[in-house]
C-alpha cells in the first residue's frame, strides 16, 4: 500500500512539469478497456464511475470503480464443488492514461470460501483508451 501511495504522489508531483491547468472532475465512463493479472488469474474490465484528474493535454489519472470479468480456474479437491471460471466482479483502483495507453492498479475482493478467508487482492493491467 505504501508503494501505491508513493506512486500516486510521484504522478501528482510530476504534473507540474507538463501542465499549466489542472482539472478534477467526475466521470461515468471513459472508454478505456484493460486486461491484467490478479490472484493467479486474468481480468478484463472497463473504467466505471471515477474521479478524473487531468494533468496534461492527453494524460489523466482516474480513481474509481472497475466493472470486471475475472477468469480463474479453481484448484479443487475431490468431492468439493467447483466455481465457475468466469466471474463478474467489481474492483476499485487507480488508472493512469498517457495518450492512448492505460496502466491500471486494481484491487479486487475475493470472497471467503471453505478453503480460504476473504481478502483484497492487488493486480496490475494494461489497456487502451478509445
Amino acid at each position: 500500500m505504501k508503494k501505491l501511495l508513493t506512486l500516486i504522489l510521484l504522478l501528482i508531483a510530476g504534473d507540474r512539469i507538463y501542465s499549466q491547468e489542472k482539472i478534477i472532475k467526475g466521470s461515468l465512463f471513459e472508454g478505456i478497456a484493460v486486461a491484467g493479472y490478479v490472484d493467479q488469474g486474468v481480468y478484463f474490465n472497463c473504467t466505471g464511475p471515477a474521479v478524473k484528474y487531468i494533468f496534461a493535454p492527453k494524460s489523466c489519472l482516474l480513481l474509481g470503480l472497475l466493472p470486471s470479468l475475472k477468469l480463474k480456474e479453481d484448484k479443487v479437491e475431490s468431492g468439493k464443488p467447483k466455481n465457475s471460471w468466469i466471474t463478474p466482479s467489481l474492483g476499485f483502483g487507480l488508472t493512469a492514461v498517457f495518450r492512448h495507453i492505460a496502466i491500471q492498479l486494481p484491487a479486487f475482493y475475493t470472497a471467503k470460501t471453505s478453503a480460504a478467508d476473504g481478502k483484497w487482492r492487488l493486480g496490475v493491467g494494461m489497456g487502451y483508451k478509445f
